[in-house]
């Protein structure tokens, strides 16, 4: 049964005559099979720790009750974790902040399973993850001032122009996200696109809920494979960190 008091997510709006919406999209399904590994840690951390995509549809859902909760009864704060990919940098985060929520949304089944078989093995029982699309889920399942970090590390750039309009970082989706930002909150960004880490700054610096920059590398945040390829083809990385007013 579905919630009639959210819109429909991604994928699931439907025309008069049945048909599937299209709709402006930050990223492109991908294949969901699995290997051998992945199917292990899929089979082991699933059940506990995917909030399938049919359970944000139940009336009443409510991301804290996929959390456990902590031994004094306090609600822990929330970090969420926009694209993270294999996981290799929330696996590493995640561990470090035990205190801490940590709702990593990835579309991309396979890399949910290898960052379940990372999690699991950094001993982090705190993150949950959901494929449904992070701008819909923070829209609408996520309450305003109520997070405490949002993580967005090499977003998909979407360099030709045409695609610009498919970017995570748009003053539409910024707004949202701030808004989703407790007092104090902060959110941090990094890039291997040095046009798309200049279109960040014009957009961030002009919310006015927002004010920070480009900062020095987050030390915290482990190089990825992903970041050392960047690095290969000799391309800037550019960390960025706004804080909420």
């Amino acid at each position: 049964m579905t919630d009639p008091a959210r819109p429909a997510r991604p994928h699931q709006k439907l025309l008069e005559d049945g048909r599937t919406v299209r709709e402006v999209l930050t990223y492109t399904r991908r294949g969901s099979r699995l290997d051998t590994k992945q199917q292990r840690a899929w089979d082991e951390y699933a059940e506990q720790w995917v909030i399938p995509d049919e359970a944000v549809d139940e009336p009443g859902f409510s991301l804290e009750s996929w959390f456990g909760s902590r031994e004094d009864g306090q609600k822990a704060p929330l970090i969420v974790d926009i694209g993270g990919g294999v996981g290799e940098a929330t696996a590493v985060l995640a561990a470090a902040r035990p205190a801490y929520d940590i709702l990593g949304l990835e579309v991309w089944r396979p890399g949910v399973a290898e960052s379940l078989a990372r999690v699991g093995a950094a001993g982090a029982t705190n993150v949950r993850f959901c494929s449904v699309d992070a701008l819909w889920t923070l829209e609408n399942l996520v309450a305003p001032e109520s997070v405490s970090e949002v993580w967005t590390f090499f977003p998909d750039p979407w360099h030709k122009t045409r695609h610009h309009k498919r970017r995570l970082v748009t003053a539409e989706n910024a707004r949202m996200i701030a808004e989703r930002l407790k007092s104090g909150g902060v959110w941090r960004l990094a890039t291997d696109w040095v046009e798309y880490a200049e279109q960040m700054i014009e957009v961030l610096d002009a919310e006015p809920l927002l004010t920070g920059g480009a900062v020095e590398r987050w030390e915290e945040r482990p190089v990825t494979k992903f970041e050392r390829k960047g690095l290969a083809k000799d391309r800037v990385i550019t960390d960025l960190l706004y804080r909420r007013r």
